[in-house]
C-alpha cells in the first residue's frame, strides 16, 4: 500500500486488520514504520491539504472532513488546515467562480447566484465568503443583482 501512495497510520491499521493480522503484531509493525519515517500523519496531512486545495479547490472545512475520514487525529487535522492562508482560500474561491461563470451565462441572476454559491459550499467554503465572492464576480460582469436576495438580510 505504501508503494502506491502515502497512507495514514489508521488506513494501514485497517488494512492489517482486514488481513487478520494480530493487533500486537500490527502495532509493532506500524510503530516500526513510524520510527523509520514510512508513516508520518503530520506530513501526510500537510501534503494532502496543499494538493487538494491547489488541485480541486477545496476549502478548510472539506479538507478537514477528508482527513478525518482517513483517520488523521483532530489536532493534526487542525494544524494542517490552518496552514491555508485566508487570502489564498479567497483567491481560490474567486478562481473557481471565474471558471464556472461562463457556464451560467444567460440564466437568471438569482439562479446563477444559487448555482455558484452552491458549488463553493460543496467545496467547503463558508457561506459568507461564498456569497461575497459570487456577488463580486456577478457585479463585475454587469449582472443585475437587484432581484437577488441578500442571505445576510432576513427581511429581504
Amino acid at each position: 500500500m505504501l508503494s502506491a501512495a502515502p497512507r495514514t497510520r489508521a488506513q494501514l491499521a485497517d488494512a492489517l486488520r482486514r488481513r487478520n493480522i494480530p493487533d500486537d503484531v500490527a502495532e509493532r509493525v506500524l510503530g516500526r514504520f513510524t520510527d523509520v519515517g514510512l508513516i508520518d500523519d503530520e506530513a501526510f496531512a500537510q501534503a494532502w491539504v496543499q494538493s487538494r486545495h491547489t488541485g480541486r479547490g477545496l476549502a478548510k472545512r472539506a479538507l478537514a472532513a477528508e482527513l478525518r475520514r482517513r483517520g488523521v487525529a483532530g489536532d493534526t487535522v487542525n494544524d494542517a488546515v490552518e496552514t491555508l492562508d485566508p487570502a489564498q482560500e479567497e483567491a481560490t474561491a474567486r478562481a473557481l467562480v471565474t471558471r464556472k461563470l461562463r457556464a451560467t451565462q444567460g440564466a437568471d441572476p438569482a439562479k446563477r447566484m444559487r448555482r455558484l454559491v452552491g458549488m463553493l459550499a460543496r467545496k467547503g467554503y463558508p457561506p459568507g465568503l461564498a456569497y461575497r465572492v459570487v456577488k463580486d464576480a456577478l457585479a463585475e460582469e454587469g449582472a443585475d443583482l437587484e432581484a437577488v436576495p441578500d442571505p445576510a438580510d432576513p427581511f429581504d
